[in-house]
């Protein structure tokens, strides 16, 4: 044990330099690591919420507007398939979470059961008497939709707020359709939550030219249209404009590739590109409908209604409206993003300001400190020079730990300096095993070297299972908790494996070291 190889020195010193250099940028002000090369160090540890301040949000995925936007769709097939089979129906809707109709032809029945029972593999069609067909979504169906539709909403929600700039947020699913979000440093919240909240769905429609809004408000609404109101525009009442439109979907917004905001004639506009079948739709609608009005909608409301010029074949077009510049900025973000599968409602905010923040980072640093000065003081005052040696230990531990947050750019929270803090003694509890053991081998009459080599040796086994037994409840920890207990436990199993290093092997090579050059009679312990 009082041996060391130089390719063991060397190793020790490689990991304590790139402990130095990955720790160091937490030194210097982001304005300067900004103009670092990429291929230095140039990564600071990212702080979480309560220390950076920022804005935390639960939010309910509305997944009951998924399965109903489902069983809309069995609507549609099933009335084509009825009218295909030319077989007579009645009251055709959605009514309990299921699809109803009640078929008119009584020695039909079976038949339309048949063919309404092959449109929906995961639904199943049963009969409640009087012709009356109910089709229901399988349980495993309905949780299996509502499942994806919570992931889906995870992944545009990250992309949205990805596109903001917004570093090292938390986005998580919490129960069956919570999402958990918190995003560090944010200084407007009501942007965030107007972005998070729109659900962004576009589609194209054709407006209908058949009927005024006024007399299909009147009742005289031909079928396969609908009424949507603009979301700038007013009549003369004060009331929003209406538009009538085809329910019939010229393009959706599912085939946006690309909206970046833009001027046109000095005013904001949007931009936009489909991909190459959305292109082909785009272009066949407008070749075919020149002269007529194109409807923009965005979430039930009409957003722009250009008026088709000519044939648009590229693929890409320009949205324009009563934008200012940051609500055209906003709307290419949401169309970049994707659309979300259903709307969210919030549930809890909660704002946090950076003076509450720069307060508990405050009062981190001096429990650290605190602790520190008081573990240090302690190894002098009772192990004299090898407490010195274990302090040196101690402080490196501490560059190690912020060295790999930094590099693995894991989240520091208010529970995590609680974990650094709560490390700091618990790495010497290494040396004080090995030092006690010292002792005792010195007690009996051992030589130094050979009491060292004896201290170390014996009492190796204990350190790691101490160690272990700790890092296995800070694993336990993390799969288990959330927030803050992941936090607490990140740095807590960091910090085990840091003082395994320092303890182990950074203090013995010092030991060793001082050992072969002084040479003493007797050990100062």
């Amino acid at each position: 044990m009082v041996y060391f190889s130089r390719w063991k020195i060397l190793s020790i010193l490689a990991v304590c330099l790139l402990g130095f250099a990955y720790a160091s940028p937490n030194l210097i002000s982001r304005d300067v690591l900004e103009r670092v090369p990429d291929w230095l160090p140039n990564q600071q540890v990212a702080l979480g919420l309560d220390l950076q301040g920022g804005s935390h949000l639960l939010l309910e995925v509305e997944t009951d507007a998924v399965v109903r936007d489902y069983l809309e769709v069995i609507v549609d097939s099933a009335r084509n398939e009825l009218r295909e089979a030319r077989i007579r129906y009645t009251g055709l809707g959605i009514a309990d979470q299921s699809v109803v109709v009640s078929i008119m032809d009584t020695d039909r029945v079976d038949e339309a059961a048949r063919r309404l029972d092959a449109l929906e593999p995961d639904a199943t069609v049963t009969r409640e008497g009087d012709g009356r067909l109910r089709i229901a979504l399988t349980e495993e169906a309905m949780v299996e939709r509502r499942s994806l539709a919570v992931q889906k909403s995870v992944e545009v929600i990250r992309r949205r707020i990805d596109e903001t700039g917004v570093r090292e947020p938390t986005i998580q699913p919490q129960g069956v359709n919570r999402i958990l979000v918190q995003l560090p440093g944010v200084e407007d919240p009501e942007r965030m939550k107007e972005l998070l909240g729109q659900t962004a769905q576009m589609t194209f429609h054709l407006v209908d030219p058949r009927v005024s809004a006024a007399d299909a408000l009147a009742g005289d609404l031909p079928p396969g249209s609908m009424l949507v109101p603009s979301a700038d525009e007013v009549g003369p009442d004060g009331s929003p404009f209406i538009y009538v439109v085809r329910k019939r979907v010229v393009v959706s917004g599912e085939n946006l590739i690309d909206a970046q905001p833009t001027f046109q004639e000095n005013r904001p506009v949007v931009s936009f590109r489909f991909d190459s079948r959305g292109a082909q739709q785009f272009g066949t609608a407008t070749r075919d409908n020149v002269g007529q009005i194109l409807a923009i909608i965005l979430d039930g409301e009409v957003i722009s209604a250009p008026r088709i010029r000519e044939p648009i074949l590229g693929g890409s077009g320009v949205i324009t409206g009563n934008f200012t510049v940051q609500a055209a900025s906003d709307l290419a973000l949401l169309l970049r993003a994707g659309a979300l599968p259903a709307p969210l409602t919030i549930l809890e905010e909660r704002t946090v300001g950076p003076g509450l923040g720069a307060d508990s980072i405050e009062a981190g640093r001096v429990a650290a400190v605190v602790g520190l000065v008081a573990v240090i003081v302690f190894m002098v005052a009772i192990y004299g020079f090898f407490g010195i040696l274990a302090n040196v230990a101690l402080l490196m531990n501490l560059v190690l730990i912020m060295a790999v947050l930094s590099l693995l750019q894991a989240t520091l929270t208010l529970p995590g300096i609680a974990g650094i803090v709560l490390t700091i003694g618990m790495a010497v509890d290494a040396n004080v095993l090995i030092f006690e053991r010292i002792r005792e081998e010195v007690r009996a009459g051992r030589t130094p070297i050979s009491a060292i080599d004896a201290g170390y040796s014996r009492a190796l086994s204990t350190i790691i299972d101490a160690n272990v037994t700790t890092l296995i409840a800070a694993v336990l920890l993390y799969i288990f908790g959330s927030g803050p207990v992941r936090g607490f436990a990140v740095t807590l199993a960091i910090g085990i494996c840091t003082s395994l290093f320092t303890a182990i092997m950074l203090t013995r090579m010092l030991v060793v070291g001082w050992l072969r050059s002084k040479r003493p009679q007797a050990l100062p312990i």
